[in-house]
């Protein structure tokens, strides 16, 4: 299936649409039967019938049935949040006395979650590769989760290899591919078990709602759903899952031109004196640009740069002298957005993930690039 079309006509064809330009959004909490054996009947699948919205609810239906065609995944689950999905789907792979290897740098939350599951007995290792990986492994290890391209860095995998050494080790496989988006990486079709997006970024695309998803075979789907997804109460509401059918009918539009203009940005920004470094996989400068070309179609508008300095002080200078680029956290909407994590997070979290003071994070919006550059330049001049 072409993604254009799964973005845009995927279920929404339906029958109770009547030929509504765009699907209904069912506000409902509960479904009603004919008999009592009917309701029976549907509860013993209620993360697929419409029994209760907790459950499931076909406006919510339909955005997963869309962001599965989309990963080429069986099934996808819908939460109200990222970290909803990440917590259901990490805890629904392991028990007490388990093990979970981290290869890379990743989303700050999930770090802490898993220091969070060592009280239930389930331990965790980050590893740089997957040479490190060959000495963190044991007999208790059942999970590997990474990002690629990896948080803050923006460091890749070669995502076929990771998960061929995953299986050999009888390892299931979660990724984060938030910052590609289905459109520019399809994760599942090298190798990965478990797909992961916060919906609240490129695929919601304009910064007003929350969710996130998990995509998969059916195999680990189903019990995730029926147990995780229905006991942490973390259910998505059909009016954010109405906004994710919205933002997927624009997605490969829009992430067309954030990725013009986050590489106008790299490009700028890798030439000027102020700046170290420029973590951008679409840079030709970058050490995986060559993997990204095999294994991504495109690149997103979120990349960092490293700052001439490791004075707090003029990190804060250089964010409080954007003019267009807003100091905010999350990323993925219409706005330019910038952040310093050493200014912001944990700092043994920080430290776990190799950031550097000078860090800062951009998340390049829709905005003119000709006014991006400009407003660039002139808050490097002031450090």
């Amino acid at each position: 299936m072409d993604d254009d079309w799964i973005c845009g006509r995927l279920g929404e064809d339906e029958p109770w649409l009547l030929g509504a330009v765009h699907p209904p959004i069912f506000e409902n909490s509960i479904f009603t039967f004919e008999t009592v054996g009917d309701l029976a009947e549907a509860i013993k699948d209620e993360d697929e019938k419409f029994v209760y919205w907790r459950g499931t609810n076909p406006t919510v239906d339909l955005a997963q049935r869309k962001l599965a065609a989309l990963e080429r995944a069986e099934r996808a689950k819908c939460f109200a949040s990222g970290m909803g999905a990440i917590s259901a789907t990490i805890s629904s792979l392991v028990s007490a006395g388990d093990h979970v290897l981290v290869l890379g740098a990743v989303y700050g939350p999930t770090t802490q979650f898993l220091r969070y599951l060592e009280k239930y007995g389930v331990t965790h290792t980050h590893i740089s590769d997957l040479a490190a990986g060959d000495s963190a492994i044991n007999a208790s290890t059942r999970l590997l989760y990474f990002e690629s391209p990896s948080y803050m860095r923006y460091e890749l995998f070669d995502i076929p290899q990771v998960t061929a050494w995953a299986r050999e080790h009888g390892l299931v496989t979660v990724m984060d591919n938030t910052w590609s988006t289905p459109i520019f990486q399809k994760p599942i079709t090298m190798g990965v078990d478990l797909v992961l997006h916060s919906l609240s970024k490129y695929i919601g695309g304009h910064s007003d709602l929350v969710g996130g998803v998990v995509c998969g075979s059916a195999e680990l789907i189903r019990p995730l759903a029926r147990t995780e997804y229905m006991l942490y109460g973390a259910a998505m509401s059909p009016h954010d899952a109405g906004k994710v059918v919205k933002g997927l009918r624009t997605l490969p539009v829009r992430m067309a031109a954030h990725q013009e203009r986050g590489l106008a940005m790299a490009r700028f920004l890798e030439s000027h004196p102020a700046v170290r470094a420029v973590n951008h996989p679409g840079l030709e400068s970058h050490p995986g640009h060559e993997l990204a070309k095999r294994q991504m179609s495109g690149f997103s508008g979120l990349l960092s740069l490293e700052l001439d300095t490791d004075s707090r002080p003029q990190v804060a200078k250089f964010l409080d002298t954007l003019r267009h680029f807003r100091i905010g956290v999350s990323w993925g909407g219409f706005e330019s957005l910038a952040s310093a994590p050493a200014l912001t997070i944990e700092e043994s979290v920080r430290e776990t993930m190799g950031v550097p003071v000078g860090l800062v994070r951009l998340s390049v919006g829709l905005e003119s690039a000709e006014a991006l550059i400009e407003d660039l330049g002139q808050a490097l001049e002031t450090i």
